[in-house]
């Protein structure tokens, strides 16, 4: 019985030791001090809504030649771009137009109008997603207790490199030196991040991409059928039945490529834009693929890499609707499209 009566005595002195002593910090949104009945590397505010890392510290800024090394490799990537984009278009008007006319002078204007048309939304908007603002965060003010409010700042984290305040969902970009809202990517072919103030204009650049690249392999590929020398297949002709499947396309492929020596230089602009169109439309098919599956999501790049399980919003048609900002009667039937399939899934989940 002694025993049984010093047990629960052993555990209770056991639970007043085990208390921690209160730990102390201070906020950096409002500059209040807390005390917390146990240490936490990370603590939210209870005030301004500030979320603080306690062992988090100023970073130091880059170095020169980080910095240059990263602004050279900006430079070199969008040069490249504009460089190809150029001569897709100029190259592609000159190859393809004589073909073109040849077959009638109403195909011949088509093709430099739609040309024209895709070239210029081509380079608007990749001139708006590269030189407009991904998204700066707005100016909030932060530090002192009777300027911030309640809940002025709810959920922002503190920059080390820009020493602001950085707004959820935002990131801080090394290349372009400062925090970006929503932002998705830095893309080195435009030379700028991809954020909440030019995203819409990055998809829509990717879109026009690939559909003046699936174009521009279209009719070079049919430029390039029109102007091949003519092809014999001598060989075949004489022992096609003695030849197995695998040596009579090699021999086909072999006096094609052969017959590729005797190409103008037209010819060999059409070969090689046909080709290059259908490889860039390929890497940007699916780079489009991906912006649209995150959008789709509600979700970015970057999020997705730093919490990819987790959800950051609803998912559905609405999300792209509102990131394209649609027409009222073009988002009133896409959204009841998506409501419908939401039901048809909940019904079916119910019967399951």
């Amino acid at each position: 019985m002694a025993e049984q009566e010093q047990r629960p005595l052993l555990e209770v002195e056991q639970c007043v030791t085990s208390i921690p002593e209160d730990h102390e910090a201070t906020c950096w949104g409002c500059g209040l001090r807390l005390v917390f009945a146990s240490y936490s590397p990370v603590y939210k505010c209870g005030w301004c809504g500030a979320i603080t890392q306690s062992n988090q510290t100023a970073r130091k800024p880059d170095s020169v030649c980080f910095s240059h090394w990263r602004r050279l490799r900006d430079r070199f990537f969008v040069t490249v771009l504009i460089l190809f984009m150029l001569f897709v278009i100029c190259g592609g008007v000159w190859a393809v137009y004589p073909i073109v006319f040849s077959v009638s002078k109403f195909c011949g204007i088509f093709h430099c109008m739609v040309t024209a048309i895709l070239a210029l939304c081509t380079i608007t908007s990749y001139c708006l997603a590269s030189f407009k603002s991904a998204g700066a965060p707005t100016n909030i003010r932060w530090g002192s207790y009777p300027m911030v409010g309640k809940s002025d700042l709810d959920n922002y984290t503190f920059c080390t490199y820009c020493n602001k305040p950085k707004p959820p969902r935002a990131h801080h970009c090394r290349s372009c030196k400062m925090c970006v809202v929503d932002m998705d990517h830095h893309c080195p072919f435009i030379g700028n991040c991809v954020g909440a103030s030019n995203h819409q204009a990055f998809v829509i650049f990717l879109i026009s991409v690939v559909i003046s690249c699936a174009y521009a392999a279209s009719m070079t590929i049919y430029a390039s059928y029109k102007t091949w020398p003519s092809v014999d297949f001598p060989n075949l002709e004489s022992s096609r039945h003695s030849m197995s499947s695998m040596k009579i396309l090699l021999e086909i492929i072999t006096t094609i490529a052969g017959s590729a020596f005797f190409l103008s230089a037209r010819g060999l602009v059409l070969v090689y834009l046909a080709f290059a169109s259908l490889s860039v439309n390929a890497g940007i098919g699916v780079l489009l693929c991906q912006q649209l599956s995150y959008i789709y999501e509600g979700n970015t790049y970057l999020n997705h890499l730093s919490s990819p399980n987790a959800m950051h919003g609803e998912r559905g048609l609405h999300n792209i609707v509102r990131f394209f900002g649609c027409p009222y009667p073009i988002s009133r039937v896409l959204l009841r499209y998506s409501n419908t399939g939401k039901l048809q899934d909940n019904s079916g989940s119910k019967l399951l």
